[in-house]
């Protein structure tokens, strides 16, 4: 990831106890190296869950674009449904699985926007086409015709063909400040290992417990 600085292994991971692990965001660093290795495709493909105005739960696979000791954060329209969500319900959870590790790790929290100067930061990183469909895309609204989009996306491609396209300003990022975090790692006959960390504010320090599978 390219907003995401390189965190080193632990050495408990080399040892092949991830359970020893005291500190679950150096953890979650530590396995997200490895499925970027293992996995054939998206290893930050997570399914993002959020509550609608009704409290009725959703969820979407979207993409990890940072992380750190703050968060998880991934960027998108903030007028689309998941956008309108977290505006009305702002906590969420994730869950990332790793087939190739046979691995699983669920994620909850409240969420934040991130700031303007880390939207702008990321959305300049982007490919111009994937930039120009921010700006052509009603992300989650109705659509006529596909012929309706390609238009869109014809017309913002003339409109900044020769100069830098800006960010919109609908598009942004949102951050998940975790609360809880499990591990999941598959074992023989499914008496798997489950590990979560959890801790009562942003600011209190992480309890470590271990699950029945």
């Amino acid at each position: 990831m390219s907003d995401t600085a390189p965190i080193e292994h632990p050495s408990w991971l080399t040892s092949g106890d991830f359970t020893a692990a005291d500190e679950p965001l150096r953890l979650f660093a530590a396995w997200l190296s490895e499925a970027t290795a293992s996995e054939p495709r998206d290893p930050t493909a997570m399914t993002l869950a959020t509550i609608d105005a009704d409290g009725l739960p959703n969820a979407r696979m979207v993409l990890l674009k940072g992380v750190d000791e703050r968060g998880f954060v991934f960027y998108t329209n903030m007028d689309s449904q998941k956008g309108r969500e977290l505006d009305v319900h702002p906590q969420a959870a994730l869950v990332f699985h790793w087939k190739s590790l046979n691995r699983q790790v669920r994620v909850r929290g409240n969420v934040e926007r991130v700031s303007e100067a880390d939207a702008n930061a990321y959305f300049a990183t982007r490919p111009k086409q994937a930039q120009i469909g921010a700006w052509a895309s009603k992300q989650s609204a109705p659509l006529e015709s596909r012929l309706a989009f390609e238009k869109a996306v014809a017309l913002y491609a003339a409109k900044y063909a020769l100069v830098t396209v800006p960010r919109p300003p609908y598009w942004s990022g949102y951050r998940i400040m975790p609360l809880r975090i499990e591990f999941w790692h598959e074992r023989p006959f499914r008496l798997h290992d489950r590990i979560e960390f959890a801790r009562e504010t942003l600011s209190a320090p992480w309890s470590k417990t271990r699950l029945y599978p």
